[in-house]
């Protein structure tokens, strides 16, 4: 089942459907599934609310879920928009979770970090604080030179495992074979950068974690002629994503969270209604040569492994 779960924002039409979802992960578990937590992040006042929304509705899940909240800076939006939710975390029986501050050195925020990957959030700007997420893969070992270690002596088993790990191994002649002498080179990650409803990101933070990401994700509510209209509302034109996709040289753009004036493929037209394809015209305008998709509902987008 999903474990980790990313927050944008705290605007409804982005979480007001996580206690649902929690419920539905819920009635889909059985008792004897793993209680493993669900793990959380999201901007401050994320806990708050999820865990009030369960307690008044009186719902009971099957396995616990832990919120880690981001502490977002006043210059995330508009100073008359910015509220401290600092104090609200104050009820007896909340759920445990870590508070995430900016690291200064990084102008990031550390999410998760395990064996095979690395979470951060960089900040944006948006009508209320908002993030965006990067997913990077570690390095994965290089491949073994196996006829090498055949002539070493070495046949297929447990010490190829162990050399692949990173270990060295000792033969029965006492010679040590180190990985570095029988792997090649480490085999790069992949990465997937996902932007929060933003007219930009604020920092350097966005193009240097984003750099050569496999799958760049960029909000564009408005076409390139409502440009002034989409920065006042704290949103993005297609433009405005493509830009970022160059700088940081991603390898594909997908354009998502489209205005309902935009009429998605398939659909009759009315006479106000923009066909949604003009959007990805005008990113692919301003980023020649580049793949640009425009996203749809349970749309599902592969990343080859790097070779």
């Amino acid at each position: 089942r999903i474990t980790k779960i990313f927050i944008t924002h705290l605007h409804g039409d982005h979480f007001f459907g996580l206690p649902g979802l929690l419920c539905t992960l819920s009635l889909q578990s059985s008792p004897d599934a793993s209680k493993a937590p669900v793990d959380i992040y999201g901007p401050l006042g994320l806990r708050s609310f999820l865990w009030r929304s369960l307690e008044l509705s009186h719902s009971q899940l099957l396995f616990p879920y832990t919120v880690h909240e981001l502490v977002p800076t006043p210059d995330q939006c508009p100073a008359e928009e910015f509220k401290d939710f600092s104090d609200w975390d104050r009820g007896e029986g909340l759920p445990q979770g870590r508070v995430l501050h900016l690291e200064p050195g990084e102008d990031s925020y550390l999410l998760v970090e395990d064996e095979e990957l690395v979470v951060r959030a960089f900040r944006l700007f948006h009508r209320v604080p908002s993030f965006g997420f990067v997913l990077e893969e570690k390095p994965r070992p290089g491949k073994l030179n196996v006829q090498k270690l055949k002539d070493l002596g070495v046949q297929p088993g447990p010490l190829y495992g162990r050399l692949k790990s990173g270990s060295a191994i000792v033969l029965e002649s006492g010679v040590t074979v180190s990985p570095r002498e029988v792997l090649s080179a480490p085999l790069p990650g992949r990465k997937v950068c996902v932007l929060g409803d933003c007219s930009g990101p604020l920092g350097e933070a966005a193009a240097r974690l984003c750099w050569q990401a496999d799958l760049l994700v960029h909000e564009a509510t408005l076409g390139d002629s409502q440009r002034d209209t989409a920065r006042l509302r704290g949103h993005s034109t297609p433009s405005t994503a493509a830009a970022l996709a160059r700088s940081c040289r991603a390898r594909r753009l997908v354009l998502t969270h489209f205005s309902q004036r935009y009429r998605p493929a398939g659909q009759p037209a009315a006479r106000t209604d923009t066909d949604i394809a003009e959007l990805r015209r005008q990113a692919e305008a301003a980023l020649p040569g580049q793949e640009v998709t425009l996203a749809e509902d349970f749309m599902t987008i592969e990343i080859p492994l790097k070779k």
